[in-house]
């Protein structure tokens, strides 16, 4: 299988999923609501929106103008699509992009935003390089996985010691904003149903049907099993881990 190929099954598995990662509505609007100030004017960017979940949200909240960043086109079409059936098409500007690489203007944004994708680049570089993009009095606000109890299992602990080694305790996140330059505004933990309604319950119907289509194609079955992996873990031990939804803004 070639490195396209195995990109290919990739977004073939995640293809149709209301989210591309843990988070709901609800939490977004609490994000939101921690951000004073927004009007017609705001400018708000959205890094790795996927399908535009979130980016809906924000435009359906509030009057701003928003940018929405991805790096897969078919998710960026389908967001345009969606934002043009809900009348929004005119006040989110959908755009296939890089987010390790933004050619983006400094201090274009009031708000920046990027629900579970910091991860790609790193929290820290993720803060560092995006607080640029911040006018004055701009916002900052990102989820992160993050333990929830001191002591997860061990499965947990393997698996994401494997899936994202830079996972660690809230507080020890709230040090790293600091450390970066922000003070934050508020933070919460997202509910395990932000987990399952629009995730793993339809990622779960994903593999199923996944592996029914590739049935002897060895590299699709080993996605399919590291996916299901992930959703395991997470049932033995959905209360060791979540997202930490963090809102800050430069110091």
């Amino acid at each position: 299988m070639t490195e396209d190929g195995t990109t290919a099954l990739f977004y073939e598995m995640f293809t149709g999923l209301p989210r591309q990662g843990p988070g709901d509505a609800a939490s977004t609007r609490r994000a939101l609501s921690l951000v004073p100030g927004i009007g017609p004017a705001t400018r708000m960017l959205d890094i790795g929106c996927g399908t535009g979940a979130q980016s809906l949200v924000l435009a359906r909240q509030t009057p701003a103008h928003i940018v929405a960043i991805d790096n897969h086109a078919p998710f960026i079409a389908s967001l345009r699509d969606r934002a043009r059936a809900l009348g929004l098409a005119e006040r989110i500007d959908a755009r296939v992009a890089d987010m390790r690489d933004l050619a983006l203007p400094s201090g274009a944004f009031d708000l920046v935003w990027s629900e579970g994708a910091i991860f790609v680049v790193g929290f820290e570089r993720g803060l560092r390089e995006w607080r640029r993009l911040l006018a004055p009095g701009g916002h900052l606000a990102v989820t992160d996985a993050c333990w929830t109890r001191p002591d997860p299992p061990a499965g947990a602990v393997e698996f994401w010691r494997h899936e994202y080694p830079a996972i660690r305790t809230v507080p020890e996140t709230l040090d790293a904003i600091v450390a970066c330059g922000y003070e934050t505004v508020g933070h919460f933990t997202l509910p395990p149903s932000s987990w399952w309604n629009d995730y793993y319950r339809p990622l779960q119907e994903n593999v199923m049907a996944f592996r029914a289509r590739h049935r002897d194609e060895p590299e699709a079955h080993a996605l399919a099993d590291a996916v299901q992996r992930e959703i395991d873990v997470w049932h033995a031990a959905a209360d060791a881990y979540s997202y930490e939804f963090f809102v800050m803004r430069p110091r």
